[in-house]
């Protein structure tokens, strides 16, 4: 544990609210970024990239009113370098309107010491709602793995109880597979959703962190994968999928082929998955869960 990490500050920083106004030119290019519109026949992927009939993707909750690389701030205590993006949680209040005017409270709910060697959990809430009317839009949860803050409890700090971790999916073959490609310059396209680390668009950086190349963000992984929830059991309708949630298990590098496999869970509304990377058949997302609201009848 890096000397002057103290758990407690961490729970009770002070987050200013985030107004973020964004268009509908923000919600295609979004889209874009995930790989929309790459089939230029595909009528139905013009409900994300075109703004005719435009309907926004609910994952793109997660890059509204943002607030930032704030753990690299020297005043966290936390080692940034080691830290790494672990879980993410998104539910859907309403369906995410395509331009808006919203604003986001973020706060720390628990820090976990997982031990010396093992470093320790962040767990950070982030609630947008509109500007105007205060209606809550999208919650979202957020665990970081603090690699290098572990310990903290041996030496007096108080560490929050862990939360019930994520469910594995069921042992039995999936009831289905999708596969959608990344664009080769996606990672250059998702970082203007405001996620401007260098990993993501610098070879000589991605090189020194032990990468051949810069990778793409784990959320736009995230956002892939929601794409083929919303292609494969939604009808397509983006406005269905109100809840999902997982587990960054690897990088993706830009490019690769992404193949999310899905079980029905409770029936139809409910279901789990998992994605992995065809070209190195390695799982990248894990203990993957979602929702949908029922289709038209």
């Amino acid at each position: 544990m890096k000397q002057g990490f103290d758990a407690q500050r961490l729970r009770d920083w002070v987050f200013e609210p985030i107004r973020h106004r964004y268009s509908e030119r923000d919600t295609m290019l979004y889209a874009l970024s995930l790989g929309a519109g790459m089939d230029p026949c595909d009528a139905e992927a013009l409900r994300l990239c075109y703004e005719e009939k435009l309907q926004a993707l609910p994952t793109m909750a997660v890059v509204l009113a943002y607030p930032g690389f704030w753990a690299k701030d020297p005043a966290t205590g936390i080692n940034w370098v080691k830290l790494v993006h672990g879980e993410q949680h998104l539910v859907l209040h309403q369906a995410l309107p395509v331009a808006g005017d919203v604003i986001g409270y973020t706060r720390v709910t628990h820090v976990i010491d997982k031990g010396a060697d093992k470093g320790a959990l962040m767990i950070s809430e982030r609630k947008v709602c509109d500007a105007q009317s205060g209606a809550l839009i999208a919650t979202m949860t957020q665990t970081s793995f603090m690699r290098g803050d572990g310990g903290f409890s041996q030496v007096g700090q108080q560490s929050d109880p862990p939360p019930a971790s994520r469910p594995a999916v069921p042992s039995r073959e999936p009831d289905l597979k999708h596969q959608l490609p990344t664009r080769p310059e996606s990672a250059l396209l998702y970082r203007l959703m405001g996620d401007y680390n260098p990993l993501h668009a610098d070879p000589v950086i991605a090189s020194a962190a032990g990468f051949k190349q810069p990778i793409l963000h784990g959320l736009a992984s995230f956002g892939i994968a929601a794409r083929s929830l919303i292609e494969s059991c939604a009808d397509r309708d983006p406005a269905r999928l109100f809840e999902i949630g997982v587990r960054f298990s690897s990088p993706v590098y830009p490019g690769e082929t992404l193949e999310t496999s899905i079980w029905h869970i409770e029936g139809a509304q409910a279901l789990a998955f998992q994605t992995k990377v065809l070209e190195r058949d390695l799982i990248v997302l894990s203990h993957g869960t979602a929702r949908l609201a029922p289709g038209a009848s």
